[in-house]
């Protein structure tokens, strides 16, 4: 246990360039905090102690703002940076050294009891705001950019943005930091490619309206 305990203070220094002491990590972060609350809720549900867990998820929600349901799975090296607002579903299942900012849902969109929250896997990055539904894989090494709104499946290495979100980058190379200022916008480059051609089009038109008009023959 204190190995494990050892390990998630090591991860909040390694992802948050803000964490300052050891005593500062233990009492000022609630997404650590939620993290333990999830392992005891954990616990509870996979010995039938259904009541329990819910219970533990709920206080623990109540003191930290993040919901993580007890019958989720959850890897090693986990971290939600800042926290409120995160929801993380029943049958959501998050591979090792995952990085979640404030605001991320993972949900579902079934009623139905099977899987129906998404898979994430290993190394993925979640910025603020994103909302990930269903029971997709989010592919290891992936990013997923802030206030995207994703539906479909993201292969390992990808990145993607927008509502609904889309492919706009693809790589191979492992990365924990999210620059959201440097992230693509597809909008914004569509938009952009739009704009130069009307640009091309009115230039033509004018050297065509420069050139001389010869006169129509005579019938």
């Amino acid at each position: 246990m204190f190995k494990t305990l050892r390990e998630d203070i090591r991860t909040v220094f390694n992802r948050d360039p803000a964490a300052r002491s050891v005593m500062e990590i233990l009492f000022c972060y609630p997404g650590l905090h939620s993290l333990w609350g999830y392992r005891v809720a954990h616990f509870f549900w996979r010995h039938k102690l259904y009541f329990l867990g819910r219970w533990t998820s709920h206080i623990t929600r109540f003191f930290t703002g993040i919901e993580i349901h007890p019958g989720a799975k959850i890897g090693k090296r986990f971290f939600i940076d800042h926290g409120m607002g995160v929801v993380i579903g029943e049958t959501a299942e998050i591979g090792d050294d995952v990085l979640m900012y404030q605001g991320v849902v993972l949900g579902g969109t079934s009623l139905e009891k099977h899987k129906r929250h998404p898979t994430i896997g290993n190394k993925v990055v979640i910025g603020a705001a994103a909302i990930i539904l269903g029971p997709i894989t989010v592919g290891d090494d992936a990013r997923v950019g802030a206030n995207s709104v994703v539906v479909n499946p993201v292969p390992p290495g990808a990145t993607v943005v927008g509502i609904p979100g889309r492919i706009v980058e693809d790589r191979r190379e492992t990365i924990f930091n999210l620059g959201h200022g440097r992230l693509p916008d597809p909008i914004n480059d569509a938009l952009k490619a739009i704009i130069d051609h009307q640009d091309n089009l009115e230039k033509r038109l004018k050297e065509l309206e420069k050139k001389p008009h010869k006169s129509d023959p005579i019938t």
